[in-house]
């Protein structure tokens, strides 16, 4: 399950965050996770959990934020919706879609005390 490995460096970001702001503790993490990004978000729910037991984020909140999917269609020369990577392009049937958006995980944002 990568989910932890990926928890465990939202935590470190979160950390670091935290000290260098000289935060006495985080209640909020908000992350991004795109469609296409192989991140499952009740997996990283549970290992954020998990990974924040006895941390300065132990009991913050995670919000996640679904980015739906998006791609270059070569053949259309337009930004068209995806649902998955290598997907055809929902108004050619072009395999020639490059995706653009939704393949990405990020911190948005951390609200500390």
């Amino acid at each position: 399950m990568h989910e932890m490995s990926l928890a465990e460096g939202v935590l470190q970001l979160v950390e670091d965050t935290a000290k260098r702001e000289n935060a006495k503790r985080v209640k909020l993490v908000v992350l991004e996770i795109g469609r296409m990004s192989s991140v499952e978000p009740e997996a990283i729910k549970f290992c954020f959990e998990a990974v924040t037991h006895g941390s300065i984020a132990q009991g913050a909140a995670l919000e996640i934020v679904n980015v739906p999917g998006a791609g270059w269609c070569m053949l259309c020369a337009e930004t068209v919706p995806m649902q998955e990577l290598y997907g055809a392009c929902p108004k050619c049937g072009s395999h020639q879609v490059q995706a653009t958006g939704g393949t990405e995980m990020r911190v948005k944002e951390i609200e500390i005390e």
